[in-house]
């Protein structure tokens, strides 16, 4: 008779071989990715007062002081014929995708220090699965900002089919810096302050509450060195019906950015991913 009985995978660790198996080991732990990613999802909003409803107010609060700054006080042109607080909610959603996985990504290997510090696995998950609340926070504002594009009558046209495409950009621009301050604080505790100041630094220079195209034409391919700029250039070229024109050069030159920093960031997280159980 046949053992039909579950087999358990063999772990087998091999000197000298561990670059090797390593892309191999992140698939067999897929199930710890899972694992771990619906365990933060969960804290996140486990004993809360309005549960997933601050990933609503946080981008609404936030539109509304832009809106009041810049689109009444300051005077900012919209773009096209996009109402102004539907510019500036097409601009949130993806920096609040790109803020949330770098800010949970960066304390994530301090924050599971028991887990590393027991238990063999490919690190690289940790981080990764961190970023996964982001995506959560991220398909509930993009409930809203399609409700505020209905009642403002600003629908969007087939361009909406690349979204996922920019979608995809935002996490790789979010996943290289959030990698390489992970790495860093591990050793440095002293950089879980600099990522907030980042953050917030950063919401002010990337062109959230303000359309990339009041930046002047001499300065803009040098604007687009910050690779969040051609992330949002993309969505709002996606969302707002083509109203907006699209600036080819500077999504070219975040693009480059973006996965530049990708690269780096992984190298160095490979780097110093040895001594991690023993700092942590």
């Amino acid at each position: 008779m046949a053992d039909t009985r579950r087999r358990e995978p063999l772990l087998v660790l091999e000197a000298g071989h561990a670059e090797r198996h390593y892309w191999r080991d992140l698939w067999a732990y897929r199930e710890l990715f899972a694992i771990l990613a619906w365990r933060d999802v969960s804290v996140q909003y486990k004993q809360t007062v309005i549960g997933a409803a601050w990933a609503v107010i946080r981008p609404l609060l936030t539109m509304l002081v832009f809106t009041g700054i810049f689109g009444n006080l300051a005077k900012l042109p919209s773009e096209g014929g996009a109402p102004y607080p539907v510019l500036v909610m097409a601009g949130m959603l993806p920096w609040f995708l790109f803020s949330t996985m770098l800010g949970n990504g960066s304390g994530s290997l301090v924050q599971n220090s028991n887990l590393i510090s027991k238990v063999y696995f490919p690190r690289l998950i940790v981080p990764v699965a961190s970023s996964f609340v982001a995506l959560v926070d991220f398909a509930i504002t993009f409930v809203l900002l399609i409700g505020m594009m209905v009642v403002f009558g600003a629908l969007p046209d087939w361009r909406i089919l690349l979204l996922p495409a920019f979608i995809l950009l935002a996490i790789m621009t979010a996943l290289g810096p959030a990698l390489i301050m992970a790495s860093l604080n591990v050793r440095y505790r002293d950089f879980r302050f600099i990522v907030p100041f980042v953050v917030q630094f950063g919401l002010y220079v990337s062109p959230v509450g303000f359309s990339s195209s009041i930046i002047p034409e001499e300065w803009r391919l040098l604007y687009s060195m910050n690779p969040v700029v051609g992330v949002i250039d993309g969505f709002r070229w996606c969302l707002l019906g083509g109203a907006t024109p699209f600036y080819v050069p500077g999504f070219i030159l975040s693009l480059g950015v973006a996965t530049l920093l990708l690269w780096v960031g992984i190298k160095t997280f490979r780097a110093t991913e040895k001594t991690f159980a023993d700092l942590v």
